[in-house]
């Protein structure tokens, strides 16, 4: 019966974190911890990625690309569906920090579309012959970073902020969409790009320690998205509730510690 009651009182405990004024000093405190992390897994990823893993039997070298265009690509992708996910939450439920977390992600979404998209053309250009094609994938890619960059401008456009929640919550929904377009584009469609890698349904079709390398470089690129976007949310939360006391104290205290 005691443990009973102790739920409802652990989810009050939790939906605390909520409101902006309390999620703000929880997102200084793990931020730190997640860079270090993300430092941490680069190192190791660069290490067994450039030093470590064999040479290709039919790309060479230039095949490394993958240990940044493959995490960037994920993560690019993952990214959006974050902010779908944020933007529902923030239609559904009227939280202002769900809206702030969706802001926050897309920044650095961008950043890592770009990133796949740009090692995506420096591998093509040597297995393809062109830093540039059509296909499928490649389309469905540019088209995420034109959302993820419409994202942005249109909340930075709009001066209310709950108006400018609304038009990027809806844009995000819509957007997601296109997420498992790029996903299963080689299989819906024939393509110049190669299929995945790394599957549920199958073994990997690469020597274990590149796999190893890989995935390392994902976390790495996990670490690095909650550590900025957490960063990020601290100095959205600052701009939202500028007007508000307990943001005062707070500049208060930053201005007396400098």
């Amino acid at each position: 019966m005691i443990k009973d009651m102790d739920k409802p009182e652990r989810s009050k405990s939790l939906l605390r974190f909520a409101a902006p004024q309390m999620f703000y000093p929880l997102a200084g405190r793990l931020a730190p911890w997640f860079a270090a992390a993300a430092v941490i897994f680069v190192g190791i990823g660069i290490w067994l990625g450039f030093f470590v893993a064999p040479t290709d039997a039919q790309q060479g070298e230039v095949y490394r690309v993958i240990y940044i265009h493959v995490a960037a690509a994920w993560m690019s992708m993952f990214v959006y569906l974050l902010m779908a996910f944020w933007s529902a939450v923030g239609l559904v439920m009227n939280t202002r920090l769900s809206f702030i977390m969706a802001q926050a992600l897309a920044p650095t979404g961008a950043m890592f579309c770009f990133v796949a998209l740009w090692t995506g053309a420096l591998w093509g250009k040597p297995t393809w012959g062109a830093y540039w094609v059509w296909d499928a994938r490649l389309t469905s890619q540019l088209l995420l970073l034109f959302l993820y960059l419409g994202f942005m401008a249109l909340t930075r456009a709009i001066e209310d902020p709950r108006r400018a929640d609304k038009a990027g919550a809806i844009i995000a929904l819509v957007g997601a969409i296109n997420v498992p377009i790029i996903y299963f584009s080689v299989k819906w469609w024939n393509t110049l790009h190669q299929g995945a890698s790394v599957s549920l349904n199958k073994a990997p079709s690469m020597a274990t320690t590149m796999l190893v390398g890989m995935l390392v470089m994902a976390i790495a690129a996990w670490a690095y998205t909650i550590a900025i976007t957490l960063w990020r949310v601290r100095s959205l939360i600052l701009e939202r509730e500028r007007h508000t006391e307990w943001v005062a104290a707070e500049l208060n205290a930053l201005e007396g510690k400098v």
